[in-house]
């Protein structure tokens, strides 16, 4: 059935959109793109960049689109398993992602072509590394014109680097509110007196933010000046050269030592590996998701089955350090990704459909909670019944981890709630998951005291 359902992420580009036919992402493009089109194909800037692993390759497909009247081709693009937003990236992440743009944006070059757009959400992580998914943001080059997309790039890309490298890594949480990218003017209000001193930031950001308050009080027709060719390839060198010079800003905080400040033994870290894969290997999951993953010790173990596993983690300096081995190992099934599980990412944008939430943009066939529940008990004050809700709504199977009340972790979490709290010992853990699971398999973890349930979804 021919469902032609439009995406609600796809439709400020005149050039074409994407939509839906019987479960398959399609992309009309429109034949007000058919110049553009042509030219990416014939100059060779499409083998090119897809050859490099720098842009999702597509099909052309016979099939009509929801708008007959305006379209040129329909392509398939290569699906990606995944859509991840800049504010669930690590710092290293969103700096690949801004290296790669301009990678991108230099082969246009050479091939006749530029960027009309440098939107963040134009990067998605494939296959362990950041690669470019806008088939219709190249244009046609035209000699001496400037980049239009500079400015996008700086707010989209530049101004979140240097606000976590020079401030707080946090501050990429202000790209949740500013779906455009930071504005220029509120980034150079936040960085320090100092970064005015770095001749790329002063440039491409302060004085940039400067010269766009200058012309919104001053609005007047473009001065006619020529940007050759080389300048622009002096801007995009310049702008590789800013971003490499800026550094990730460690938090020194949180949970990166874990592993070595616990009461695992590494007997009982060995019992609970093999566990963890004796479960993934009866399960046999196509999707994993790790919440609460650390560093992606146990993620690894499903990465390594070739299994798409996403690790989720709220402490930055996990999701950096997980990121940096997933690019040592050249993992391609591993993306780690920040996220606050007290408080996902949002539906945002227009109608609140422009960027979907978490839970709406997939769901794991398998879901791992290690040494997670005694935070969302105690950190979230959540009741283990409403916890055993929300497994259910994510995945059909469970590998969860029961840290008992007599675990030195859940005591220092304990003595940090004021008040009282919900029930939580492991006879209530069993009953309230019991309502929405069937226990397939329980094991405790050698020298512990802590229990590794393995938990299929109730049909029906």
């Amino acid at each position: 059935m021919i469902t032609h359902a439009l995406s609600a992420t796809s439709f400020r580009d005149p050039a074409g959109f994407m939509f839906e036919d019987d479960g398959t992402l399609f992309r009309q493009v429109n034949r007000t793109y058919r110049g553009h089109y042509d030219h990416l194909i014939a100059s060779g800037l499409y083998e090119d960049l897809t050859r490099e692993d720098l842009l999702v390759p597509h099909e052309e497909v016979d099939s009509m689109g929801p708008a007959p009247e305006l379209v040129y081709k329909v392509i398939a693009p290569r699906p990606v398993e995944f859509i991840s937003y800049p504010y669930e990236w690590c710092f290293s992440q969103l700096r690949d992602a801004a290296l790669l743009t301009l990678a991108v944006q230099r082969q246009a070059l050479a091939h006749g072509m530029s960027l009309k757009d440098a939107s963040v959400y134009n990067v998605q992580f494939h296959r362990g590394r950041p690669i470019f998914i806008d088939t219709l943001s190249f244009e046609t080059y035209r000699e001496g014109e400037p980049w239009v997309a500079y400015r996008q790039f700086c707010q989209h890309f530049l101004a979140p680097l240097a606000l976590m490298s020079l401030v707080d890594r946090r501050l990429n949480q202000l790209c949740r509110t500013n779906l455009d990218g930071i504005p220029l003017e509120l980034a150079a209000r936040l960085l320090p007196n100092r970064s005015r001193l770095r001749p790329g930031l002063a440039i491409h950001l302060h004085l940039h933010a400067s010269m766009t308050r200058s012309v919104a009080r001053n609005p007047r027709a473009p001065s006619g000046r020529r940007f050759s060719r080389h300048a622009l390839l002096g801007l995009i060198d310049h702008l590789e050269t800013t971003i490499n010079r800026l550094r990730d800003r460690p938090a020194g905080r949180g949970w990166i030592e874990y592993y070595q400040d616990n009461t695992y033994t590494a007997e009982s870290i060995e019992t609970k590996a093999s566990a963890v894969a004796a479960h993934l290997d009866r399960v046999k999951p196509g999707r994993v998701w790790d919440l609460g993953a650390n560093t992606g010790r146990f993620s690894r173990i499903a990465s390594e089955r070739s299994i798409s596993t996403i690790s989720f983690d709220l402490d930055v300096d996990c999701v950096e350090a997980n990121y940096q081995e997933v690019k040592r190992r050249a993992d391609p099934f591993l993306l780690p990704l920040e996220l606050d599980l007290l408080n996902p990412s949002p539906a945002s944008g227009w109608l609140n459909q422009e960027r979907p939430s978490l839970l709406d943009r997939g769901k794991p066939d398998l879901v791992l909670a290690l040494a997670l529940i005694h935070h969302l008990a105690f950190t979230g004050n959540l009741p283990l019944e409403g916890v055993a809700r929300f497994f259910d709504r994510l995945a059909p199977w469970l590998v969860i981890e029961f840290v008992p009340p007599t675990d030195p972790q859940v005591a220092r979490l304990r003595q940090s709630v004021d008040g009282l709290h919900h029930r939580y010992d492991q006879s209530h853990f069993e009953s309230c998951f019991g309502r929405y699971f069937e226990l397939v398999n329980s094991q405790p973890i050698l020298d512990s005291g802590r229990v590794l349930y393995l938990f299929r979804r109730r049909s029906g």
